[in-house]
């Protein structure tokens, strides 16, 4: 039997030759002087043999150890080196499926399932959050600990909440991955409890006077920013809808629009459709459950104003790296925040203005009606009408919205300048 010793101290030699150990065990020496484990074997009445590595990165126990192993896979009827063959093969096919594989298979087969501006949200946070971290691990090598170090990066950042959205889509993730027999269990579904908790309901920052809004509105106005925020945030202001709805407005949403003259456009309308609102999955592919809003003047005004500068995009609203993409998710959020109104008001905080100064004049005008049509605008649910009564009654009352658009725009815009003026504002310069 060898030794250490007589492993270190074997030369080379004009010829190759081998230094037997035991059960076949024998150590091959080259004429370079290069030292290799090999096993000698016979399987099917043939004369085979395995090679373990070169010595001394395999030492001669860890040699007697994989002959050991070998020899009870013989005892099993089972070829040592092609049993060597399936695992390297198991592994390469282990360590090709990684996280991110198995996420954008998820990924693709739930969107269709999801509003365009959900699907985009969902994807987005995984590139941005989860990918950098856990996108190329293998499966088999993510555990609790690796994805929670990955969501408490979020969750110090103070995105307490996108920590816990991520851990429901990982959860997601591994789940369909469980499903499909690619992962024994999933490593995130126990980790909610070892973050902060949630934070309580959000109540958007917003201003409740319309003095407060002029305000807001002429410091959006006149910010160094581009004029593609300005026009965003100014139409956000008239029509009090959703900021993502805002971001990926396209111009084949709008109708009745004549974007080349100076004319009245008094049937100007956009259409948001069913795909993009807040509604249940069975009422999203259903045209009839898109949601109205009627272009006022001031309205038509803005689109006018980006039609000039963004005609080339499908986006009222192109980012600025590229006309394919609507601007960015926060990017109205940071210019409030540039602007002073941290706390006080928000591009989503339109919304709450909207509603308590337009119910507050419905209220001391006598005309409790339009409290319904103010929360049809929003696209609430009018208080005091079921979901099943809102599907078979398809009164949308246009007119009447419009009328209201048109008494919020003029309590906004008492003195505001042309949307054309903000295409010539001051830009924050660039160091």
């Amino acid at each position: 039997m060898l030794s250490d010793a007589k492993c270190k101290s074997a030369k080379a030699s004009t010829k190759p030759y081998k230094l037997s150990d035991s059960a076949g065990l024998f150590l091959f020496v080259t004429p370079t002087g290069h030292k290799s484990w090999r096993l000698k074997y016979r399987f099917g009445r043939k004369e085979k043999q395995r090679v373990y590595g070169a010595y001394p990165t395999v030492s001669l126990r860890e040699a007697r150890e994989l002959r050991d192993e070998d020899k009870r896979l013989l005892a099993q009827g089972i070829d040592p080196a092609i049993e060597a063959a399936r695992r390297q093969l198991s592994a390469r096919v282990i360590a090709a499926d990684t996280f991110e594989v198995l996420a954008r298979e998820w990924y693709s087969d739930q969107k269709m399932r999801w509003t365009a501006v959900h699907s985009a949200d969902v994807l987005t946070s995984l590139e941005r959050d989860v990918f950098p971290d856990l996108g190329r691990l293998p499966l088999e090598t993510i555990n609790a600990p690796i994805i929670l170090a990955t969501l408490k990066k979020v969750q110090e950042r103070g995105a307490v909440e996108t920590a816990h959205r991520l851990r429901q889509r990982i959860s997601a993730i591994f789940a369909y991955g469980v499903a499909g027999g690619r992962v024994a269990a999933d490593p995130a579904s126990t980790l909610g409890k070892a973050l902060q908790p949630k934070p309580t309901g959000k109540r958007w920052p917003a201003v409740r006077t319309i003095e407060d809004a002029r305000a807001v509105l002429s410091l959006s106005d006149n910010a160094e920013v581009s004029p593609t925020l300005k026009l965003a945030s100014r139409l956000q202001a008239i029509t009090a809808q959703r900021p993502g709805m805002i971001r990926w407005l396209r111009w084949d949403e709008l109708h009745h629009l004549d974007l080349s003259s100076e004319g009245e456009c008094p049937d100007a309308i956009w259409w948001i459709p069913a795909a993009k609102m807040k509604q249940e999955l069975s009422l999203r592919h259903n045209d009839e459950f898109a949601h109205p809003v009627p272009l006022v003047a001031e309205a038509v005004e803005v689109l006018r104003a980006c039609h000039a500068i963004s005609s080339g995009s499908a986006f009222v609203f192109p980012g600025a790296r590229s006309v394919k993409k609507p601007i960015s998710e926060n990017a109205l959020n940071y210019l409030y925040l540039r602007e002073g109104l941290r706390g006080r008001h928000v591009p989503h905080g339109w919304r709450s203005t909207f509603s308590t100064v337009m119910n507050e004049w419905a209220l001391s005008n006598g005309r409790k009606q339009d409290r319904m049509i103010i929360d049809l605008m929003l696209a609430h649910l009018p208080t005091g009408i079921s979901a099943t009564e809102l599907k078979y009654n398809r009164a949308a009352f246009i007119d009447r919205r419009r009328e209201l658009s048109a008494l919020w725009v003029s309590m906004l815009f008492s003195d505001a300048p042309a949307a054309s003026a903000l295409l010539e504002g001051r830009r924050r310069r660039r160091l």
